[in-house]
C-alpha cells in the first residue's frame, strides 16, 4: 500500500493474478505536502484527493487534514474483505471519528476534512468500483473506444472562469480574491456533490457497481491533477486527447503534456486553476489478454462507449 510517499512511475505484474500489469504514479504538486494518496493491495486498487479544511489548520507530525482524510480511508479499505460500498462507509467513519479526536466540529462544515476517492478491486471477469467527488475511472476497450464509468464531475468551474476574468495584480492569489466563493463551493459537499468527509450524507452520494472486462484493455482512475488543462473552463474535458495521449505513452505520457502545458501558463490564467501544479494519484490496469470469455456475449449500447 503507497501512502504519502512519492514516487515515480512503477510497471510491474500483479503477482496474484498474472492476467494484468500495474503502473501507478504518485506526484506532489506545487503545495508543500502531497494531500494524493495511492493504494494497491493485492487486487485492490485506489486513489484518494485530499482536501485541507478552509482554515489550513495543521495537526499531528504537520500534516494537512486533507492528506490525513486521504490517509484514513484509504486504510479503511484494507481493514475487511467486504464490499467496496460498505468499506466507503467504514471509510467515511474512520474520517468521523478522526475529526472528533482532533476536536474539530461537524456543525462547522469549511472546517471539515475531506476526500475523493476512486476505488477498484479486480476480479477474474468484472471489476468491482466505488467512486466518489471527482477523482475517476476510465475503461479503455480493445476496439479502440473508451467510457468514462464515473461522472466527470467539474465542482470548481464556475470558481476557475471568475479567476480567469478577474483584471487583478499578477501577484494576487485566487484563494484571496475569491474566498467567500471558495467557501461557498466547499460548503456544498453532501449537497451537490459528494465527497468523504464523516458526515452521514456522504454515504448517498457514493457510486458503487460491476462492470464486466470482456473486450477491457485497460482500467485507469486517477485524481483531478492528471485532468488536461482547459483554457475554457466551462467547456467539457477532452477525454478523446487523454486517451490518445494515454495509448501512445501510458500514465508518464499524460503527466509530461500536464505539466508542461502548466509551466507554460505561471499566472494561471490560460489555464485556470488553483495552483501551478495539482498532486497526482494515478493507477493504470493494463489487461494482458482477454479474461473469462462467456459463450454469448453482447457489446453494450452504442450510447455507453465512445471513440
Amino acid at each position: 500500500m503507497y501512502l504519502t510517499t512519492d514516487q515515480p512511475i512503477v510497471c510491474r505484474s500483479a503477482h496474484l493474478m498474472p492476467s494484468f500489469g500495474v503502473e501507478t504514479l504518485l506526484e506532489k504538486g506545487s503545495g508543500e505536502l502531497n494531500e494524493d494518496v495511492l493504494l494497491e493491495a493485492e487486487d485492490l486498487f485506489g486513489v484518494f484527493d485530499g482536501a485541507t479544511s478552509l482554515d489550513s489548520r495543521r495537526f499531528d507530525d504537520g500534516l494537512t487534514g486533507g492528506l490525513l482524510a486521504a490517509q484514513t480511508a484509504a486504510r479503511a479499505f484494507q481493514r475487511e474483505r467486504a464490499s467496496l460500498s460498505r468499506l466507503a462507509e467504514e471509510a467515511n467513519n474512520s474520517i468521523r471519528n478522526a475529526l472528533r479526536q482532533q476536536q474539530v466540529s461537524m456543525e462547522e462544515r469549511h472546517r471539515l476534512w475531506s476526500t475523493s476517492m476512486a476505488v477498484v478491486r479486480m476480479g477474474v471477469n468484472r471489476l468491482e468500483y466505488c467512486q466518489t467527488g471527482d477523482a475517476l475511472i476510465v475503461l479503455l476497450y480493445n476496439d479502440g473506444t473508451y467510457r468514462v464509468v464515473t461522472p466527470d464531475l467539474d465542482i470548481d468551474r464556475e470558481t476557475l472562469q471568475l479567476w480567469q476574468n478577474c483584471r487583478i495584480a499578477r501577484s494576487a492569489s485566487i484563494h484571496e480574491v475569491l474566498a467567500e466563493q471558495i467557501q461557498w463551493v466547499r460548503l456544498q459537499m453532501n449537497v451537490s456533490y459528494g465527497v468523504l468527509n464523516g458526515e452521514p450524507e456522504a454515504l448517498d452520494f457514493l457510486r458503487h457497481g460491476y462492470e464486466e472486462l470482456d473486450n477491457v484493455s485497460d482500467i485507469l482512475l486517477f485524481t483531478d491533477g492528471l485532468f488536461l488543462p482547459r483554457e475554457n473552463p466551462l467547456e467539457d474535458s477532452d477525454w478523446r486527447s487523454f486517451v490518445n495521449l494515454y495509448r501512445q505513452g501510458g500514465l508518464q505520457a499524460v503527466r509530461d503534456h500536464v505539466r508542461c502545458l502548466q509551466c507554460q501558463d505561471p499566472t494561471l490564467k490560460k489555464y485556470p486553476r488553483f495552483k501551478l501544479h495539482d498532486d497526482i494519484a494515478a493507477v493504470a490496469i493494463k489487461l494482458r489478454h482477454p479474461p473469462f470469455k462467456k459463450i454469448s456475449t453482447a457489446e453494450p449500447p452504442a450510447e455507453s462507449r465512445t471513440s
